[in-house]
């Protein structure tokens, strides 16, 4: 046997290459032998898994040791264009009183106050901070029914948490703010936060007109909450052994721990739970959903010791999730809707059979959410890869307008809307050459008001940059389908088509329907002000195209996935943009899957592979359902243990499909966080050690690096300028 750090032939000049022991493991699966030379890895207690993780480390360290001078270069023009000392947009949180006193809704005035947060040069966390405050009846209100309110901060800044001085007093070297949920009556706020990148938050509770910390303390929790109308309840969620959020508690402030009530039950380990509050704060919701499949239940927030009602039963692959007004859920589903239509219902009288069409189902069009007010909603609708707001009166559902955009390639959402009671819906704004904004739009005039631009630092100047949208198609035989690549490229250090190409960092997703949409970040300047280009391949198993583009790239379509991937690199290279040789791919956690399939696949078609804690070990870990998440994945990957996903699932799986073969992988970065709960830390430990022994001839002038964060999880480091070091 080799030992944990047997010494091989010293690479690119560096220490040697660190091996891992190999311990054989045997296990049969349908009839078929596996064995797994490095699944003692998941021991951590075991001291070889620990020496092998540092000896990665320094191993890494050594190698890009000639790089040092560059990374201080590079760290230094990321964080000049960062304005260090910032403040974010305000977000005014209304008085939820109901009596005749200046403040309750339908007066000119109301009170509240406005959360926000900011930085400080040199310090690594956000200042979470309030004013108190009122909103007045605008002058130049177009109706006496019109809400638009004028803000008007009449007090001193109240610091309510800062990070940085609960790290330093509690000695953590990673805090997560997972909740921060102000209570309606303004007194209280609960605070969770992660500590070590787990995932799992300590809760608690702070008196905001007093600065009293309460003493209960709740261990264990998931990030969502809804508070009762009255303030004096909280709810929250906690996960199991698997990291599966399956019970909801109500806790009464001023209690202890102990005695709070368990209000519901997910017993079946597909199914986990959300939890929020509706836009008029007259319900909450709770979510119990699969990934495919939701039940939503509800329960007043006038009533917090009530029941929860049931909207519709859970139905198999039949999604929703709803809203209310005036004593009517609004629900957005997919029923007989691939791409998802918005329905309503009287609250009481909700079952399917009586949803009615509000926003009909469109082929071309998914409806991806609504955002609710007193008088209108906002519909995000994605049509041909681009998100559109759409503005609907919720008096006549005929009466709409979409909020035109300034650019043909963009991406934009609903931001912090809190006020149920106004026409002002706050949005955000980015593309890949403009920083992100924060706009407040009126939905009566159409007025758009910017709030708050990113600053860039340095003279960003966005004219030296182009952008450009490509539709690929397919290599497959017998596909047709084109599959849009979003490029940007600094103008004059492009080289054009016909030159050989410039550097190019390539990056993907592709997976559980989320869209990679473009946007903007200062980081990427110091690649393009290098000749680079930026691109993202929207591929199949996002959501990018609607719903047809994620089915299409999951469970026995997965290597749709794949190919697209592969599809946009070749096209790239063929046009003239790339070459082999300067293109560098990235993706991250099932991403990362995505790196380590196509670098099987064509291991000579990239020089270089950043997988960002990536999930490698497909089979293995969807074989055994003790390992978080892994229930919850069937519908997303497939279940192992029956035959025909087996053997689909095996065909692509990185861990399982090294080659041995004459073509030489390219350079490589690993990453992975040892207290992740989503990719586990193993995965990429084993994947590493198997690329390096099955490819221990040809590493040579390839490097293979493995980086574990020892103290954060799969979201990396968690203050702000350990992220730009990391970066």
């Amino acid at each position: 046997m080799e030992a944990t750090t047997t010494a091989t032939t010293p690479l690119l000049g560096c220490a040697p290459r660190p091996l891992v022991q190999r311990e054989r493991h045997e296990s049969s699966v349908h009839d078929q032998l596996r064995v797994d030379d490095y699944y003692y890895l998941r021991n951590k207690s075991d001291p070889r898994v620990m020496d092998y993780v540092h000896a990665e480390n320094a191993y890494t360290k050594a190698v890009m040791k000639s790089t040092k001078d560059l990374r201080k270069q590079l760290y230094a023009e990321m964080l000049g264009r960062v304005q260090e000392t910032d403040t974010s947009v305000h977000v005014f949180y209304r008085a939820t009183d109901t009596t005749s006193e200046p403040g309750a809704v339908g007066h000119d005035v109301r009170r509240g106050v406005y959360l926000y947060h900011r930085t400080v040069e040199g310090l690594q966390y956000e200042i979470h901070c309030l004013r108190q405050g009122v909103e007045r009846r605008s002058k130049e209100s177009v109706s006496a029914e019109s809400t638009m309110w004028k803000e008007e901060i009449d007090a001193e800044e109240q610091i309510v948490f800062d990070v940085n001085e609960y790290a330093k007093q509690h000695g953590h070297e990673f805090v997560s703010v997972g909740i921060y949920d102000i209570s309606p009556d303004l007194n209280y706020i609960a605070i969770a936060v992660d500590v070590d990148g787990s995932e799992l938050h300590e809760l608690f509770f702070k008196n905001l007109r007093t600065g009293e910390v309460l003493p209960e303390k709740i261990a264990g929790t998931d990030d969502h909450s809804a508070w009762s109308l009255d303030s004096a309840y909280f709810f929250y969620t906690v996960k199991d052994d698997a990291m599966r959020p399956y019970k909801l508690f109500r806790h009464k402030l001023g209690t202890a721990a102990e005695e709070d009530q368990l209000v519901y039950h997910e017993e079946d380990a597909k199914f986990d739970l959300t939890l929020r509050t509706s836009a008029d704060m007259k319900y909450v919701f709770l979510r119990i959903g699969s990934q495919v499949t939701d039940e939503i239940r509800y329960l007043d927030t006038a009533d917090p010791l009530g029941e929860l009602k049931i909207i519709a039963p859970r139905q198999h692959k039949v999604e929703y999730f709803a809203e209310h007004n005036d004593g009517s859920f609004y629900i957005v589903t997919n029923l007989n809707a691939e791409n998802f239509k918005v329905v309503k219902c009287a609250v009481g009288a909700c079952s399917s059979a009586d949803w009615e069409d509000v926003v009909p189902h469109r082929p071309e069009v998914k409806v991806e959410d609504i955002t609710m007010f007193e008088h209108f909603f906002v519909v995000e609708e994605r049509e041909k890869g681009l998100v559109q707001l759409r503005v609907v009166s919720v008096h006549d559902y005929k009466q709409f307008h979409y909020i035109e955009q300034p650019e043909a390639v963009y991406t934009s959402y609903a931001t912090k809307n809190v006020d149920f009671y106004t026409d002002r819906f706050r949005l955000g704004y980015t593309s890949l050459t403009t920083p992100t904004c924060v706009f407040d739009y009126n939905m009566v005039t159409r007025e758009r008001v910017l709030k708050k631009q990113t600053p860039v630092l340095g003279g960003y100047d966005k004219s030296l940059y182009a952008t450009e949208r490509l539709l690929v198609p397919s290599a497959q035989e017998g596909d047709n389908t084109l599959i849009p690549v979003s490029l940007v490229y600094r103008k004059d250090l492009f080289k054009g088509k016909d030159s050989g190409g410039n550097p190019m960092l390539l990056v993907a997703y592709g997976s559980y329907g989320i869209s990679n949409d473009v946007g903007f970040s200062s980081n990427l300047l110091s690649l393009l002000d290098r000749g680079f280009i930026f691109a993202i391949a929207h591929i199949r198993g996002g959501g990018e195209m609607g719903r047809y583009w994620y089915e299409t790239g999951k469970l026995m379509h997965k290597k749709n996935t794949l190919h697209d991937f592969v599809s946009c690199a070749q096209y790239l290279i063929e046009q003239g943009y790339t070459r082999s040789e300067v293109l560098a791919v990235k993706g991250g956690s099932a991403g990362g899957l995505l790196m380590g399939a196509v670098t099987n696949m064509a291991p000579t078609l990239f020089s270089c592979v950043v997988a960002e804690v990536p999930f490698v070990d497909i089979i293995n870990t969807m074989l055994d359902d003790t390992i978080p998440l892994t229930v919850i994945e069937y519908e997303e990957w497939g279940n192992p243990n029956e035959l025909d996903a087996f053997k689909y699932m095996l065909s692509y799986s990185p861990y399982d499909n090294i080659r041995e073969d004459d073509a030489p992988y390219p350079n490589m970065l690993i990453t992975t966080g040892l207290t992740d709960p989503r990719v586990m830390y193993w995965e990429p430990l084993k994947w590493t050690a198997k690329l390096r022994a099955m490819n221990k001839d040809k590493c040579d002038s390839n490097a293979i690096l493995l980086k574990v964060q020892l103290g954060s999880g799969h979201m990396g480091e968690a203050g702000r300028y350990k992220e730009y070091k990391e970066r």
